[in-house]
């Protein structure tokens, strides 16, 4: 049986134009790779984070709906973590394991759903990409699905962390061709090839993400 491709709510598709059309007619949003989003079944979407920007966006032009990995305090907010679950977010306890995420990851990725997470584990202090957080590569491998490399660039020149509202600039967001890991179902198989898949995936971002794509 063909797989079904996932219907998002009606507020996750307006909210989708609201962003994609809003920032691309004010500020200018290039897009790049859209073929390379798997049209059916599960997927990791694994992207830089620059900015609050680019869970925003990153979502507002995928092809296809993707569950966002969000830090857990965003979610105690009165009405912000209503809407957030309706936007397919959920939560995780971020600088610590957390179990519940990793199950829900899973869970999600077997019922044939995109999901997305910053391997950075928070914004960029500095625009330049951080170190991976090991956690999110041990999931990959686990997972064994399609990873999706997401770079974004001009999110940081546009909303930089300290600042207090962001700045109308051009961003650039290019999604990368699927990374195909064998699925490692023991923990000593997804430690000895961890290294390298971090690697691999980090090497893609810094490609998609830096020096080249925007304005080009």
């Amino acid at each position: 049986m063909t797989p079904q491709r996932e219907r998002a709510p009606a507020i996750y598709r307006v909210s989708q134009w609201i962003a994609r059309t809003g920032w691309r007619a004010l500020a200018g949003l290039e897009v790049r790779g859209l073929a390379n989003v798997p049209s059916t079944g599960p997927f990791l979407l694994i992207a830089n984070h620059e900015s609050n920007l680019d869970p925003i966006l990153i979502q507002a032009v995928c092809p296809r709906p993707v569950h966002a990995m969000a830090k857990s305090s965003q979610f105690l907010v009165p009405l912000v973590g209503q809407l957030m679950k309706r936007i397919l977010a959920f939560p995780v306890r971020r600088y610590q394991v957390d179990p519940y995420a990793v199950r829900l990851v899973l869970r999600r990725l077997r019922a044939g759903k995109g999901v997305a997470v910053y391997i950075e584990g928070e914004r960029s202090w500095d625009g330049r990409l951080q170190a991976a957080r090991p956690g999110t590569v041990r999931l990959a491998l686990k997972a064994g699905v399609p990873v999706v490399p997401c770079g974004i660039e001009g999110s940081y020149e546009a909303w930089p962390r300290w600042a207090s509202r962001p700045q109308l600039l051009p961003i650039c967001i290019t999604f990368g061709a699927p990374i195909h890991f064998p699925q490692f179902d023991r923990r000593a198989d997804r430690e000895a090839a961890l290294a390298d898949a971090t690697t691999r995936i980090m090497d893609e971002l810094r490609n998609l993400s830096t020096g080249s794509n925007l304005g080009a």
